[in-house]
């Protein structure tokens, strides 16, 4: 296996797929922050295909945090069931409403500190609402496509989120933070999949090492 030049890669990486997904958005349907932050937590384990499908309905009922923080749990588990480890995401949910509600005067908090402070919000779920709902760039959201692509690609050795946000920051330029997230994002759904990567249509096949890609 070759020695790569992180920096180098990160730049080519970068280019790259800035070319190739030239609007990168969200995959999950939403209108502002707050109906972000559901979606994401609600994304935990589960596709964001199915999200969209049941966020709809959560909205129609629960339109913001006001109305949510007023709810009772097992209502919500009933629209939520089909996302998964539902018992959890309710209770977060529920208590996030709460919290932003009370503590944040209904605003959901534009920092990342006051962000991870909310019941089921880690910094990954911090880390996509910040950039996509207010453009500030704490971090790099860091999910499996991100962990899988980063490791295959040279530009980490871990498989540890923190640690690989923390390999991933110095790469890249801030202001596009929010950005390499979304094309590593895209890249992995479409080309480079976790059981099948198609290396051989791969738009960085000549710069990735291919680490823990069988041969």
């Amino acid at each position: 296996m070759r020695t790569i030049d992180r920096k180098k890669t990160a730049a080519t990486v970068f280019e790259r797929l800035q070319a190739r997904y030239p609007s990168p958005q969200p995959a999950l349907v939403h209108e502002g922050a707050w109906e972000l932050l559901v979606a994401t937590v609600l994304a935990a384990q589960c596709t964001d295909a199915r999200v969209n499908i049941v966020t709809p309905e959560f909205f129609r009922r629960w339109p913001g945090p006001a109305e949510l923080a007023r709810a009772e749990q097992p209502e919500i588990e009933a629209v939520i069931h089909s996302t998964g480890f539902f018992r959890n995401k309710a209770k977060n949910l529920l208590a996030a409403a709460r919290r932003v509600t009370e503590t944040f005067q209904g605003q959901v908090p534009r920092t990342m500190a006051e962000l991870t402070t909310l019941p089921g919000v880690a910094r990954k779920t911090a880390n996509i609402v910040l950039s996509n709902a207010f453009g500030v760039h704490e971090g790099i959201a860091v999910d499996t496509h991100v962990t899988r692509l980063a490791f295959r690609l040279g530009l980490t050795g871990s498989d540890n989120p923190v640690v690989i946000e923390k390999d991933l920051m110095p790469l890249f330029p801030q202001e596009g933070w929010g950005d390499i997230n979304h094309y590593l994002v895209l890249l992995g759904r479409e080309i480079c999949q976790a059981r099948t990567p198609r290396c051989g249509q791969c738009p960085l096949a000549d710069v990735c090492p291919r680490k823990g890609v069988r041969q």
